[in-house]
C-alpha cells in the first residue's frame, strides 16, 4: 500500500490534496488536529494532518474461514450454536464500527463520542458520522458544532419519519397501559386521564386489574375521586365484561393493568384471560428509561403477541442518557405516544413528537 501524510488548514483542503494525489480510491487511515509552535509560544496555528493510503496490489481471494471445532463429547444444541454465531457476528460488527469511527475526521470525534454517551446505538452513530463527513466533502467546508447538531437532527428526522408519534387517538373508547412493575403505569394513566378531562372535556372511568397491591388500587381511587370518575376492580374476565357494561355511557375508559414480573409467561396468560383485546381498544407499552436496554428488549419481546400501538417512556428526568428510546423505536418499528419527566399529575407528561424527542436528545449531547 502506498501511504502519504498531508497537512492543510482544514479537512476539506486535506481531502482535496488526497483526491488529487491518490484519486477517489484512497482510504483515510488517520486524521488529527495539530498546532504549530508559533513565536515564543504565541500565535499558534491549527492545522489538519491526514494519513491516506492507496492499495495498488491486486486483491487476494479471501481464504476460507476456519470453522470452530466442537468437541465430540459435548454436543451443543442448534440454539446454542446459533447464539454463539450471533455473538461472533455482533463482535465483528463492533470491531468494524470502531475501525470506521477512526477513519472519520478528528473534528467529528467529540460529537460522535457524545452521541455514544447518550446510549445511541453504534450503528446509528456511524451513520450520522458518515452523513456529516459526506456533506463536508460535497460542500467543501468544515462545520461548527451547532451545524453538526443540526445535521444530526435533520438526518434522524428522516430516519424515524415513518414511525407514529402522538398521544391517545380519542377514536377508541378503551385505553390500555401495559408494562412491568415499577415503571409508573398508575401515575402515567392518571396524567393522561386528567388531560382528557381537563383539556378535552371527556367523561372517563377507570378499570384496574392490579388486585395484587392494595396501595395501587387506593392510589388509583385517589386520582379517580379528584376527577370525579368511577373505578372498577376486576379479578377475571366476567368482572371485566361487567365493568365495561357499567361504563358503557362514558367517553373513555382507562385500563390500569397489574405490574408483575412479565418475564414469567403465566402472568401474560393471566392478562390475556382477563382483558378482551378485541374490543375498541388501543394499548401502550410503558417502559422506564432508567432500565437496562437489554431488559427493555426482553419486556418488548414478551409483549410482542399483544397489539401494542406505541411506547410510553417514563422517568426521563431520572437519567442522563435517552438514546435507548431511539434504539428501541428503530429496532421494533414502534413509535412513541408520551414520555414523562416527573411525578406531578397532570403536568409531568409530554405528548411525544419526533422533534421534541430529538431536541431532548441533543440537549444531552450539547451538555456532554
Amino acid at each position: 500500500m502506498k501511504m502519504k501524510k498531508y497537512t492543510a488548514e482544514t479537512m476539506v483542503e486535506a481531502m482535496k490534496q488526497v483526491r488529487k494525489d491518490l484519486g477517489e480510491e484512497a482510504v483515510i487511515l488517520s486524521s488529527s488536529v495539530v498546532k504549530s509552535k508559533g513565536f515564543l509560544g504565541m500565535f499558534r496555528k491549527k492545522s489538519v494532518e491526514v494519513v491516506a493510503g492507496l492499495d495498488r496490489n491486486v486483491t487476494k481471494p479471501a481464504e476460507p474461514p476456519i470453522l470452530p471445532q466442537y468437541s465430540p463429547v459435548v454436543k451443543k444444541t442448534d440454539s446454542e450454536i446459533q447464539k454463539e454465531m450471533n455473538e461472533m457476528k455482533k463482535l465483528l460488527q463492533e470491531m468494524k464500527q470502531v475501525a470506521s469511527f477512526g477513519s472519520l475526521p478528528e473534528e467529528l470525534q467529540p460529537l460522535l463520542a457524545s452521541l455514544e454517551q447518550q446510549d445511541l446505538s453504534k450503528e446509528m452513530v456511524l451513520k450520522i458520522g458518515t452523513e456529516i463527513f459526506s456533506l463536508m466533502k460535497s460542500e467543501k467546508k468544515d462545520f461548527t458544532m451547532a451545524e453538526q447538531l443540526q445535521i444530526v437532527k435533520d438526518f434522524m428526522m428522516k430516519q424515524y419519519s415513518d414511525l407514529p408519534f402522538g398521544g391517545i387517538s380519542f377514536n377508541k373508547k378503551y385505553v390500555n397501559l401495559l408494562g412491568p412493575t415499577g415503571v409508573g403505569k398508575t401515575t402515567t394513566i392518571a396524567k393522561i386521564a386528567a388531560r382528557a378531562v381537563l383539556e378535552n372535556r371527556k367523561k372517563i372511568g377507570f378499570i384496574t386489574t392490579d388486585t395484587y397491591r392494595i396501595a395501587a388500587i387506593e392510589q388509583l381511587r385517589t386520582y379517580a375521586n379528584l376527577l370525579q370518575a368511577p373505578v372498577e376492580v376486576v379479578y377475571n374476565s366476567n368482572d371485566f365484561k361487567a365493568a365495561i357494561d357499567k361504563m358503557k355511557d362514558l367517553d373513555l375508559i382507562f385500563i390500569d393493568t397489574a405490574g408483575r414480573n412479565y418475564m414469567e409467561k403465566k402472568f401474560l396468560d393471566d392478562l390475556n384471560r382477563i382483558i378482551d383485546f378485541s374490543i375498541n381498544m388501543e394499548s401502550f407499552l410503558v417502559l422506564s428509561v432508567t432500565s437496562k436496554e437489554a431488559d427493555m428488549r426482553k419486556i418488548i419481546e414478551m409483549f410482542s403477541s399483544f397489539p401494542i400501538e406505541k411506547f410510553i417512556f417514563t422517568k426521563v428526568d431520572e437519567t442522563g442518557s435517552i438514546g435507548q428510546m431511539f434504539n428501541l423505536m428503530k429496532e421494533y418499528k414502534i413509535g412513541t405516544a408520551y414520555f414523562t419527566d416527573g411525578q406531578e399529575v397532570p403536568e409531568d407528561i409530554m405528548e411525544a413528537n419526533l422533534e421534541a424527542m430529538l431536541n431532548l436528545l441533543l440537549v444531552g449531547v450539547k451538555h456532554a
